[in-house]
């Protein structure tokens, strides 16, 4: 089993920029593929960036390289770092680990985190 914690989300205004936290527990953190998931109130799930075992990126082409995901494997933490933020940018952000490699089929979701609240303000 992983555990997943999400930290970092918060309130801000539009331009403004936020940096989310997943850390993980357990000893196979290196093996997940990791992805940042976010839902805004009565919307369909949205996957925002996953990032692989090695490093390797995919984004949500809407977000048009303002986002960032990446790794520390030494401390099992996966991170979001947000630019530029909009007020469509307002969800939840879920943490999610996935045995299976993301492939053209998109990423397979295993385990979730508990979410952060990102507001943008206009």
């Amino acid at each position: 089993q992983v555990q997943l914690v999400e930290s970092g989300g918060g309130l801000v205004q539009a331009g403004g920029s936020l940096r989310l936290s997943c850390a993980a527990s357990g000893r196979t953190f290196g093996r997940y593929w990791m992805y940042w998931v976010r839902q805004a109130p009565g919307k369909q799930r949205e996957l925002v960036a996953g990032v692989s075992s090695a490093g390797s990126t995919n984004y949500a082409d809407s977000l048009k390289g303002r986002f960032t995901i990446s790794r520390d494997n030494a401390k099992n933490t996966v991170y979001l770092q947000m630019n530029s933020l909009k007020p469509e940018d307002t969800a939840i952000y879920y943490c999610a680990a996935g045995i299976a490699a993301m492939n053209s089929r998109g990423p397979s979701y295993d385990y979730w985190g508990q979410g952060t609240q990102v507001t943008v303000s206009s």
